[in-house]
């Protein structure tokens, strides 16, 4: 089951923990916006101006009871956005609950939201309160909205327009003051379409769209998490990596990150769990798939920033050298057979280009 109820954030972007009853620290560490456009918004970095725009939205529509659906490819923040909006709202001393509409069974989801009363049904031993009872005066964000069943979709109807549940049992309704921000990676028009989503329902919750880009059309954005997480994991892991080194900051900023920043900060740990260096984060650490060059055709040049013949060799040549070191698990003599040159000149590259093998 993949409830979370959450109070106070854990966590503000400028660092440091939160108290949970000093509302003026609160309020500062909520919103941080600096002169050179770079924007910390809770747990959210960025300095992409579509990011921008997505914070500048979030203060404008935050204290209003206004529906959110929020959008975009897993692992691009969607949870964080509805946190960012929570608790830069009036409702931010009452809870936010985060409820992942695909991670609980049919049978028991409809019970987790709306709650039950004795005898409801077997094993329903002793009355529940349900989820939408216990966000009062604050906020439900409902994910993996697109997994939803119909017949809840119906209930959920009910909620936005009339403000009131009825737990399962019940003969009673119970009125709730409960925002809704929802989250899908499905495209829901789609599934309107297909019938698999209720359109009145669609046009509710779709009030207001956030739709968050994927890292790879805001790449400006990677050395700012880049540099986030390795504060984050040396707080965790007990280290003290300042940051990644030239090669391996380029490595990450031509990857195309289809888990988006999830995926970033997975590398990132990894690659510091890794780390031999107690200074830099070297490229070696770094997942092979991150050093694949990307197929090209005659239009498509993007993998090489520059058309220095030279300077794409150097870096083709260390990317083979990489591979081969890969493949033979560092063996260096049957690497040097791999590439078709002799020992001491393999030595030799590995040192020029500074690989760790």
């Amino acid at each position: 089951m993949t409830i979370k109820k959450n109070r106070v954030p854990e966590i503000a972007e400028a660092g440091g923990e939160i108290e949970k009853n000093d509302n003026t620290a609160l309020e500062n560490k909520r919103f941080q916006q600096e002169e050179d456009s770079t924007c910390s918004f809770d747990r959210i970095v960025s300095r992409s101006n579509k990011m921008l725009a997505i914070f500048k939205t979030i203060r404008k529509i935050a204290d209003y009871k206004t529906s959110v659906l929020v959008t975009g490819e897993s692992g691009t923040g969607k949870e964080l956005i509805a946190k960012a909006i929570h608790y830069n709202s009036i409702r931010r001393k009452k809870p936010i609950i985060d409820v992942n509409c695909g991670g609980i069974p049919e049978t028991l989801l409809e019970s987790e939201l709306f709650g039950h009363v004795k005898g409801a049904f077997t094993d329903a031993y002793r009355p529940k309160k349900g989820l939408f009872e216990e966000a009062d005066g604050g906020t439900m964000f409902l994910d993996e909205m697109g997994e939803l069943p119909i017949a809840l979709q119906v209930k959920l109807l009910r909620v936005l327009q009339e403000d009131e549940i009825r737990p399962l049992g019940y003969s009673k309704i119970i009125k709730v003051d409960v925002r809704i921000i929802t989250a899908t990676s499905r495209n829901l028009r789609d599934e309107v379409n297909k019938g698999n989503f209720r359109e009145d329902l669609f046009y509710r919750i779709n009030v207001l769209c956030l739709e968050i880009p994927p890292l790879r059309q805001r790449r400006e954005d990677i050395p700012l998490l880049v540099d986030h997480f390795i504060e984050k994991y040396n707080k965790k892991l007990g280290l003290k990596i300042k940051k990644p080194a030239s090669d391996c900051l380029q490595c990450m900023l031509d990857y195309d990150w289809p888990g988006n920043v999830r995926e970033l900060e997975n590398v990132i740990e990894r690659a510091m769990a890794l780390s031999e260096d107690e200074n830099i984060l070297l490229a070696d650490m770094l997942p092979p798939e991150l050093y694949q060059v990307r197929e090209t055709d005659e239009d498509n040049f993007s993998y090489f920033d520059t058309l220095s013949i030279k300077k794409n060799s150097r870096k083709l040549e260390k990317y083979l050298i990489i591979q081969a070191l890969n493949e033979t698990k560092g063996n260096k003599t049957k690497a040097s057979v791999i590439l078709e040159i002799s020992l001491p000149a393999l030595l030799y590259k590995i040192k020029e280009y500074q690989i760790n093998s």
